[in-house]
């Protein structure tokens, strides 16, 4: 293969909402340019960037596909991103290695959720962006329709720089509104056009949009500005650099239209892609980490004369070729065999059989340079995220910042064998997704695989099924309740035991008091005298510990209180430490009956977007759901609403949000705080959650009576009284 350098380089992301036609397009694009021989197709699998197993079977980008087309002497590096709401993350993990964006628009559809939401990564990221409306060839697609519903939502500097030619099943080329000539095309052919004059029956509406072209052209320069009053127009040879420029400083969103299972528009697409958008070498000197004391960060040209520098950016891992990590060249150039440090973890690596990827096939070649885009397998530390380069010249690029995952499912093998081949094959999907993780609940005990919502974690546990052989259960989660108290509590903790040898003796007298939510535990001292003896203090307050991590309504962790240990007394032969641990447990169970103990629930903050249309059945779901509004922001078509909601009501949100919206609703949630159970809610919580071992059956049978009392519950004739015979019976004790 033909080694490129930077300024022969376009590197180039197509986002945009799912079925918007990425992926059609990226086919169409390597078909023209010669790179496949087919026109590559979705529905059958021979899309060159979608070969995943999962993605061929669900018709839909789960991860992002990278794939080149070498157009006359240039090279265009198509990172093929996915658009559905749970692995839209895909898409921003490509910002920092592309040089500028494609916005896929559905022609039918027009802004959906995710084009707002891909929009916002390029705002965030300052990176230049052009749309193109795909899928024109389809029913009641609608250039004028879709050019309102681009304009409404982001502003009079998206412009058209094509008008197509027919419509629908009849749509035949389009119009250069730069150049002001038509090309044509046959609808499925090789895609390469035939250019003639415009149609008389455009002629006036590309004049039209040709004068508001340079019109908004002309106003971000003076000199154009004043040729433009003077002539009344700007020639093509003015136009072009200007257009590229205002581009490259985002001051223009250009609009161009095309087909990808039709092949229309595609070569000019290419054509457009090679004469306005930015190389890697204009681009400003990329800025790495601060890592020095003086607080400047360091930064690359990107050049080839600069030394060696690369950031990995994506990582797939392949059940036969191992590691296969993905990166841009940001400075230097890369050679086979050669080795490099790995700046982020302190390692070595060496590159062996460099590659430029096509999809899943791996070309090789010899030498990467600044600007471009390669692959190398089998790299022992690196991960997503690193930053490769010359040990002598030491940078460090910053990592994606993504946000933390939405919902959380138990996952639990379903045989011993799987038991043991779970841990490394989640690990290994983690090392390709940075949105997937994976821990142990210290209060539940339970494994958690946690992910952006229901479908990304469904298609997690499938690639494991067929890569790693590991079947496992999905589950919903245990809610991590805990308890406090509400009141204060003075009581005595005495352990007694005479066995004839040494016996056992512990006593002490202790204070309980709530403290603030999130105070923990706090354990004071406040002997004087010698009450107890020192050495024996320490054991006290572990007896209070490990009574409150077994709970005393429903066996959580007891929180947010403070103990005073101020008096006691002891036996100078039966006292020991194993006494007055008893002692502690003691005193913390008599106390938690006198302080008023009550469930505490964990309460999530939760971020939601979703189209305006359904705010209001959004708001009211919240309040459903004992959510509390914490505001409301209007974002292009599309409302943010932040709550608060505790965690047991939102465990099947993704699904529900997902009916609610129709699918085109997203939300973001984490831990906030603990907050008390409603009492109404809380007593018959306290039944369900309370292990029948764990007190009394007197007690549990109060318990459920006041459950019956509460809630009006029926538990059938003969639970019903055996409950009230225990009822009594404890009464009377």
């Amino acid at each position: 293969m033909k080694v490129y350098e930077g300024a022969n380089i376009r590197n180039v992301a197509l986002m945009g909402h799912g079925h918007a036609g990425k992926t059609s397009l990226v086919s169409a694009m390597l078909y023209t340019s010669g790179g496949t021989q087919r026109l590559g197709r979705v529905d059958d699998g021979s899309a060159v960037t979608d070969y995943d197993e999962e993605e061929v079977g669900r018709q839909m980008s789960i991860n992002m596909g990278l794939a080149y087309a070498e157009w006359g002497k240039t090279k265009i590096n198509v990172v093929d991103t996915p658009g559905f709401n749970m692995f839209v993350h895909e898409a921003k993990m490509a910002m920092p290695v592309v040089e500028s964006a494609l916005v896929v628009v559905d022609g039918v559809a027009g802004v959906e959720v995710v084009t707002a939401r891909v929009w916002a990564y390029c705002d965030e990221f300052q990176l230049p962006r052009m749309i193109v409306v795909s899928r024109m060839d389809r029913d009641r697609a609608d250039a004028t329709r879709v050019l309102e519903s681009l304009t409404s939502a982001f502003g009079r500097n998206v412009i058209p720089l094509q008008l197509p030619i027919g419509s629908e099943k009849n749509l035949t080329g389009v119009i250069d509104l730069v150049r002001m000539k038509a090309r044509t095309y046959e609808l499925g052919g090789n895609g390469k056009g035939k250019e003639g004059e415009i149609p008389a029956n455009l002629k006036d509406a590309a004049q039209e949009a040709h004068e508001k072209l340079v019109e908004l052209v002309a106003e971000g320069d003076d000199k154009l500005m004043e040729e433009f009053f003077e002539k009344g127009t700007i020639p093509e040879e003015h136009l072009v650099p200007a257009l590229h420029e205002a581009i490259r400083e985002d001051r223009i969103f250009p609009v161009l239209f095309t087909s990808g299972l039709g092949n229309v528009g595609v070569d000019e697409l290419m054509d457009f892609i090679v004469d306005y958008t930015p190389a890697p070498t204009e681009r400003p000197p990329v800025r790495g980490e601060v890592t020095s004391g003086n607080g400047e960060p360091p930064t690359r040209k990107v050049a080839d004369s600069e030394p060696l520098s690369l950031y990995v950016f994506k990582t797939v891992s392949d059940p036969f070729a191992g590691r296969i990590s993905y990166f841009k060249v940001f400075s230097g150039v890369v050679k086979n065999d050669s080795t490099v440090q790995n700046f982020t973890r302190a390692a070595q690596e060496k590159l062996a059989h460099i590659s430029i990827a096509q999809g899943k096939t791996a070309v090789p070649v010899t030498e990467v340079h600044a600007g471009d885009i390669g692959a190398v397998a089998k790299l022992k530390d690196t991960l997503t995220g690193d930053t490769l380069g010359d040990k002598a010249a030491s940078i460090q690029y910053p990592k994606v910042k993504l946000p933390e995952p939405a919902i959380t499912f138990a996952i639990e093998p379903k045989t011993r064998a799987d038991e043991d081949k779970l841990g490394v094959g989640v690990h290994r999907l983690m090392e390709e997704d940075a949105m997937l993780r994976f821990f142990r609940d210290p209060q539940t005990k339970e494994f958690l695989i946690a992910g952006t919502g229901q479908q990304h974690i469904e298609v997690a546990v499938s690639k494991m099924k067929k890569r790693y052989h590991t079947e496992v259960n999905l589950k919903a989660p245990k809610v991590p309740y805990r308890e406090t108290i509400r009141g204060k509590a003075d009581v005595q903790g005495r352990h007694k035991k005479q066995t004839g040898g040494h016996g056992q003796f512990g006593d002490c007298k202790i204070k309980m008091e709530p403290l603030p939510r999130g105070g923990e535990f706090e354990f004071v001292n406040d002997i004087f005298g010698g009450a107890i003896p020192r050495n024996f203090i320490p054991a006290v307050e572990k007896g209070i510990k490990d009574a409150a991590a077994r709970g005393y309504l429903a066996g959580y962790p007891v929180v947010d209180f403070r103990v005073v240990l101020y008096d006691g007394s002891y036996h100078d032969v039966d006292s020991n430490d194993l006494s007055f641990q008893l002692a502690g447990r003691i005193a913390f169970k008599k106390a938690m009956e006198q302080a008023k103990p009550t469930l505490l629930e964990p309460v999530m903050s939760v971020e939601i977007t979703v189209p305006d249309e359904f705010a209001g059945t959004i708001m009211g779901d919240l309040n459903s759901r004992r959510g509390r509004i914490q505001g409301m922001d209007n974002k292009g078509g599309n409302t943010v609403v932040k709550a608060e909601v505790p965690m047991a009501e939102m465990l099947t949100y993704g699904a529900d949000l997902t009916s609610m919206t129709q699918g085109r609703g997203s939300f973001n949630m984490e831990m906030h705080h603990y907050d008390i159970v409603p009492t109404q809610l809380g007593r018959g919580r306290i039944v369900h959650l309370v292990p029948s071992t764990r007190v009394t059956g007197g007690l549990r049978a109060a318990l459920l009576f006041c459950h019956v009392r509460t809630t009006s519950t029926w538990l059938g004739v003969a639970q019903f009284w055996r409950c009230a015979v225990a009822w009594v019976s404890w009464v009377r004790q």
